[in-house]
């Protein structure tokens, strides 16, 4: 091919397809990070070397090229990646894509061949996760932030209210919490509500979720969850918590804390997803009223 010295030396993938998806081309930036080279793969069908492409989607897409002389444009946002390459980056296993896909025409204007151009944005893509995450996780504790939070329930809210489907609220703070500071220094204080934060992160399911509300108060949004069973998540937490040893590596503190939760249900009288955060938060305070470290529930009449 003519332009081979220069299509080899592109930072994009290049691949050159004909009817039957047999591989007519291949550049040296699909050989680095395939790992296939293109003496090997040039003349084989594509799908024996990359299996996982055989999907409607791809099969859909090329046919559309050499039958419309279109092009498709996959973004990273919406499909993630083309091919498999691995790249691990900011939580990323696979290198992130942006792929266009387009005719190459002979000179009586028919499709003969599709040329795939591949982008690898993965440093783009995480970029944007990073602040993604700055804007809805809280700093200290990798937790979601109050204003995550906030929207996240007005939506769980207002589904849930829609379809009649049970939704719970846990408020949790750490008792005494002024009494660790003041006493071990606020170093140990920040690392206590990391330890906490943490240990109820893992006594919940993939779908719930955990946000700092403010200082050390945390709240919980369980969805599909029912009161009673709700009950029974919190108090795990509590038991969790109570349970284990906040060590501190770097001054060699370690003690022990306690938390004290409160629990609300939606039901048919909640109107608004503030007046069932609130039942959960008057749940609390009448939990620590009561001696703290326990769970107490707050009904709707």
């Amino acid at each position: 091919m003519i332009y081979r010295q220069v299509f080899d030396v592109l930072n994009l993938g290049l691949v050159i397809l004909d009817e039957g998806l047999h591989v007519c081309y291949w550049n040296r930036w699909m050989t680095r990070h395939s790992g296939f080279d293109c003496e090997n793969i040039i003349g084989s069908p594509l799908l024996e070397f990359f299996p996982d492409l055989d999907t409607k989607y791809f099969n859909r897409s090329v046919r559309s090229v050499f039958k419309f002389g279109s092009f498709v444009f996959m973004s990273q946002k919406l499909h993630k990646y083309l091919f498999k390459f691995e790249k691990k980056v900011s939580g990323f296993q696979h290198m992130q894509q942006s792929v266009t896909m387009g005719p190459i025409k002979d000179k009586d204007n028919v499709v003969e061949h599709v040329f795939i151009v591949i982008q690898d944005v993965t440093e783009m893509a995480a970029y944007e996760k990073k602040l993604h995450n700055m804007n809805i996780k809280d700093g200290l504790t990798g937790v979601y932030n109050r204003r995550y939070l906030e929207t996240r329930l007005k939506d769980e809210f207002d589904r849930h209210k829609r379809y009649c489907h049970a939704l719970s609220v846990i408020m949790f703070d750490i008792d005494h919490f002024k009494s660790i500071n003041d006493t071990f220094g606020h170093q140990y204080g920040d690392f206590v509500l990391k330890e906490v934060s943490a240990t109820a992160l893992d006594t919940l399911r993939v779908n719930d979720a955990l946000a700092r509300y403010g200082g050390e108060e945390f709240c919980c949004i369980l969805p599909e969850t029912t009161i009673s069973s709700a009950m029974m998540v919190a108090e795990r937490i509590r038991k969790n918590v109570e349970s284990q040893e906040n060590r501190f590596e770097s001054t060699m503190t370690s003690a022990k804390v306690t938390i004290s939760l409160g629990v609300s249900e939606l039901c048919e009288i909640t109107d608004t997803h503030e007046m069932l955060l609130k039942k959960a938060d008057d749940a609390l305070y009448k939990a620590k009223r009561e001696g703290r470290n326990r769970v107490v529930s707050m009904t709707l009449f």
